[in-house]
C-alpha cells in the first residue's frame, strides 16, 4: 500500500512540475509576469517540504529546454524564497487573513527578485559592490512589474491550495 501512494505522489509531483513549466512557457510573452511563485506558495502551502520536488522539475525543466548556462544557476537557489518565505507563515492561518498575506508575500517574492538574483550576478561576473547596486537598481522597473503580476497571482494561492487539499483527499494522496 505504500509503494502505491508514493506513486500516485511522483505521478501528481511530476504533473506539477511540468504544470509550472508549461504556465511559465505560456506566460513568455508578459514581461516578468508568470505564475511560478504563486504555484510554489500553492504547493507549500499543501505538500510542505515536498513541495520542493516539483519546484526542482520545473527547475531541471527549464535548463533542459533552454541551456544550463550561467542564467540558470541562480535558478537553483532562487526559487527557495517563495517556498522558505511560505513554510514560515502559520499553517492554520485564518482565510481571511491568508487572503491578504499570501499575496502580499508572492509580491514580495516578486519585488525583491532581483535581489536575490544578485549574488550570483556578483560572483559570475565579478561585480563589487557598488556595481552589485547599480544592477539591482537598474532591474527595479522590471522587478517592481514581476511584484505586481505576483500579487495578482499570489489571488489565487488560497483557493488553488483549498482545491488542491480536496483533490488529494479525494485520491488518498
Amino acid at each position: 500500500m505504500k509503494s502505491h501512494t508514493s506513486i500516485k505522489s511522483m505521478i501528481v509531483f511530476a504533473m506539477l512540475g511540468a504544470l509550472m513549466f508549461a504556465a511559465k512557457l505560456a506566460f513568455e510573452v508578459l514581461p516578468n509576469i508568470h505564475p511560478i511563485a504563486m504555484f510554489i506558495m500553492t504547493f507549500t502551502v499543501v505538500y510542505r517540504v515536498k513541495a520542493l520536488i516539483p519546484v526542482y522539475l520545473f527547475v531541471i525543466l527549464f535548463g533542459a529546454c533552454y541551456g544550463f548556462s550561467i542564467w540558470w544557476i541562480p535558478y537553483l537557489y532562487i526559487w527557495l524564497f517563495p517556498w522558505a518565505a511560505t513554510m514560515l507563515l502559520p499553517r492554520n492561518m485564518p482565510k481571511k487573513v491568508a487572503a491578504i498575506v499570501y499575496p502580499v508575500v508572492c509580491g514580495l517574492c516578486g519585488l525583491l527578485y532581483g535581489v536575490c538574483y544578485a549574488p550570483a550576478q556578483a560572483l559570475l561576473f565579478g561585480f563589487d559592490f557598488p556595481t552589485t547596486i547599480k544592477w539591482i537598481l537598474a532591474g527595479l522597473p522590471f522587478d517592481a512589474l514581476h511584484g505586481l503580476g505576483n500579487v495578482g497571482m499570489g489571488l489565487l494561492v488560497l483557493p488553488l491550495s483549498e482545491l488542491l487539499k480536496k483533490l488529494n483527499r479525494s485520491v488518498n494522496l
